[in-house]
């Protein structure tokens, strides 16, 4: 592998022991995806998690004097006072993880964002940068919907990436690999937020591949959260970092374009049965629930809004959490739907993830509706039985206090 004479040093230990593991870890990186040189970045997302093994490594590189070239943007932990005030006292251990873990980042020189949708807000990149995003929401939407370039780095990689400066150039960072291997004929009604997860969640389970795919016969683009759901729930069923959607996405005007003019691996089908097996894998049962949760990936304020007109004057009938960055928790609260959303006895939580052990423990193995499959997938292992709805449907089961 071929490196500059600055990226030699870096290894070398000539800027210190914590920069020289990070080059060590992205150089081991390269050489395993045969990259033939490194090439820098101009942002990074790191999926910080508040878990002991990531908490083990930022600390490892901070301590050994690491700090950021390029300040990463951050994955969302836990809001522990919020949290202790409105629902119980997290355990010293939890408390510890977080604690921890944000310190540590802090030290590194990351932007303590927590937030997982750094691709609508705050660190947006333009076509064609070069960056190094973790967090399976963001990979897809920055490759495909903007037509900017990351691997799908983990939490490590891309810290290194934000360490050095620099990334291993393989992978969708070159331009054959951007192309679409896979046809998949959508005919099925794909026009609501809700149409997208399904999708998203739908394509994997029929085609096991991590091809990139090209979709046809979508006429109506997706709304940004549509967009990220759609992301989200394809990285969550299956493996996809990246995607085009003829006459949609910036890298596909038509198939031709996306296929680079080679004929297809494969050529998939998707109809409204199978987006239909999806809303019935998830559907739940009906009846009662005990807790609504939203916001995985993170809500905006446009959700937001919708929830506070759904609210219409009442109250939920159960523990209602929307999980949120901060801004828009700011921009909720400038624009009254905070207060409606509290009035009504709601939680709106910035910088959280309902992904954090020890964080929802009250809700375990009790009901509960979301709208993301995501967090239905990612929750069971905890022993919580949620019901997905479309967004506005979950939380007029949140009102009701049940699911139809």
């Amino acid at each position: 592998m071929e490196l500059t004479t600055f990226e030699q040093e870096m290894l070398d230990g000539k800027y210190g022991e914590g920069m020289a593991l990070a080059m060590k870890v992205q150089v081991g990186t390269g050489r395993a995806f045969y990259a033939k040189r490194m090439v820098p970045i101009t942002r990074a997302h790191v999926a910080a998690s508040a878990q002991q093994g990531d908490i083990y490594f930022v600390t490892k590189l901070v301590d050994a004097g690491a700090r950021c070239i390029v300040p990463p943007t951050t994955n969302p932990s836990m809001d522990l006072e919020y949290v202790s005030k409105h629902l119980w006292a997290m355990d010293q251990f939890g408390i510890d993880n977080v604690t921890k873990s944000n310190e540590a980042y802090r030290r590194i020189g990351a932007i303590m964002t927590l937030n997982c949708t750094p691709e609508l807000e705050k660190n947006v990149p333009a076509f064609g940068e070069v960056v190094a995003f973790s967090e399976s929401s963001a990979t897809p939407y920055v490759n495909s919907v903007l037509g900017a370039r990351s691997n799908r780095e983990s939490s490590i990689s891309a810290l290194c990436a934000a360490v050095t400066g620099r990334v291993p150039e393989y992978g969708f960072l070159l331009d054959e690999n951007r192309k679409a291997e896979v046809v998949v004929e959508v005919e099925a009604t794909v026009e609501e937020d809700f149409d997208w997860h399904l999708l998203g969640y739908a394509y994997p389970q029929v085609y096991k591949g991590g091809e990139v795919p090209v979709f046809t016969g979508i006429t109506k683009r997706a709304t940004p959260e549509g967009f990220v759901q759609f992301g989200a729930e394809l990285a969550t069923s299956g493996s996809v970092a990246m995607y085009h959607i003829a006459g949609i996405t910036p890298e596909a005007p038509d198939v031709e374009t996306a296929l680079g003019g080679k004929e297809p691996k494969a050529r998939v089908t998707i109809t409204q049965a199978d987006l239909e097996r999806v809303r019935e894998q998830f559907a739940g049962e009906a009846g009662p629930i005990e807790f609504a949760m939203f916001g995985c990936p993170h809500l905006s304020i446009r959700q937001i809004g919708e929830a506070a007109a759904q609210i219409n004057g009442r109250r939920f009938a159960v523990d209602t959490w929307f999980l949120v960055s901060s801004l828009t928790l700011e921009l909720a609260d400038r624009m009254g739907y905070l207060a409606t959303i509290r009035r009504a006895g709601g939680h709106v939580l910035p910088d959280t993830c309902m992904d954090i052990p020890g964080a929802w423990d009250v809700y375990y193995d009790r009901p509960g509706v979301t709208e993301s499959q995501k967090c239905a997938f990612y929750c069971q292992v905890y022993g919580q039985r949620y019901a997905v709805r479309p967004f506005l449907q979950g939380v007029e089961a949140a009102i009701t206090g049940e699911v139809h």
